[in-house]
């Protein structure tokens, strides 16, 4: 893989640069000093993936992201030090279209695992872009719907996911007996500062999946793992880690399929923002399975790789923007009464 390096410090620049000169599966093209210069080397010799810094001059790494992803857009890791002390930043970057997050080796605090840990998040993200199928989630077998939920949204998002994931849920106050379930691809070390995040810019709680939680109403649930969230017959989650070399991690397929399977009740399935073809065959088996589907439009959507595939395979019954994804969940579930 061709990667460029976006990192003004010259130690952590060296240190992702034997990092990555540490296999011969990777090659450096070249370290910018500013985000400035990382856009203009990106357009002059594009990489596969970028590993961007949030702290440079000229043009941070949010905007340095937002530029690259409009001009010559590629795959963009944020490698960063102490990444959980830049939470805003680091989300900001996530919505202008990188992939993940993970702590500067150098930096890490693991006791000299930082290596291993940015060379598997490098392999990860090379299947990412490789990967054009979708595997099937675990099969359960069926029984008794769980009355009290009476409509499931269930939300899929990659890259961009974060930023679309509030804005189709702010200020938003859904109908009673409504339960979220939101899939998305974050590393497992960010996913609680996601729930926090997120929790932050919504009108209900935000909180993480715990294995073997049961569905909640009134909330939003979120994936905290690099395992698949499933759910069981009985409605409750849980964590799997087949298929295991999948590179969707977590992977919305595997949660639509169970939603597909298991739930009996009112069901809408979202996929929004995001790199490569994850949740579309998902979302086609719950539109199959007589629930409700939308997929984002591209104008709105920071990378239409997963809305575009779910296009392309008629999975979606609506393509929206995101502005108007969120009115129609508004529109088909309902709010909250005033004063409830």
């Amino acid at each position: 893989m061709k990667i460029g390096i976006a990192n003004d410090v010259a130690m952590a620049a060296e240190a992702l640069r034997r990092v990555v000169a540490s296999t011969s599966e990777h090659q450096v093209l070249w370290i910018a000093r500013t985000g400035l210069e990382a856009v203009r080397m990106c357009a002059d010799n594009r990489p596969d993936l970028v590993l961007m810094d949030l702290n440079m001059p000229e043009l941070d790494g949010v905007e340095a992201t937002r530029q690259i992803m409009e001009r010559t857009p590629c795959a963009i890791l944020v490698v960063t030090g102490q990444p959980q002390d830049n939470v805003s930043q680091v989300f900001r970057a996530l919505g202008a279209g990188a992939l993940d997050v993970t702590a500067t080796p150098l930096l890490a605090r693991d006791g000299g695992g930082g290596d291993a840990a940015l060379l598997h998040k490098i392999k990860t993200i090379g299947k990412l872009i490789r990967v054009s199928g979708a595997e099937s989630a675990p099969a359960h077998a069926p029984e008794r719907f769980e009355a009290r939920i009476k409509h499931l949204l269930a939300i899929g998002s990659s890259t961009g996911g974060p930023i679309a994931v509030a804005k189709i849920l702010a200020g938003w106050n859904p109908a009673p007996g409504t339960a979220i379930v939101v899939v998305q691809h974050i590393d497992e070390n960010f996913a609680a500062h996601f729930s926090k995040w997120l929790g932050e810019q919504l009108l209900m709680p935000v909180r993480v999946v715990e294995d073997g939680d049961p569905l909640e109403a009134g909330c939003v649930q979120i994936a905290r793992t690099n395992d698949h969230l499933v759910m069981t017959a009985r409605h409750r989650l849980h964590y799997d880690d087949v298929p295991r070399d999948y590179a969707y991690r977590p992977s919305v397929d595997v949660f639509f399929h169970c939603v597909a399977r298991h739930w009996e009740g009112e069901a809408t399935g979202v996929l929004l923002t995001g790199m490569g073809r994850d949740g579309a065959a998902g979302l086609l088996a719950m539109r199959q399975a007589g629930k409700s589907t939308i997929a984002q439009d591209q104008a709105s959507s920071a990378v239409y790789g997963m809305p575009r595939a779910a296009a392309e395979i008629d999975a979606a019954q609506q393509i929206l923007s995101l502005e108007n994804i969120g009115r129609a969940l508004r529109s088909r579930i309902g709010s909250k009464p005033a004063g409830n």
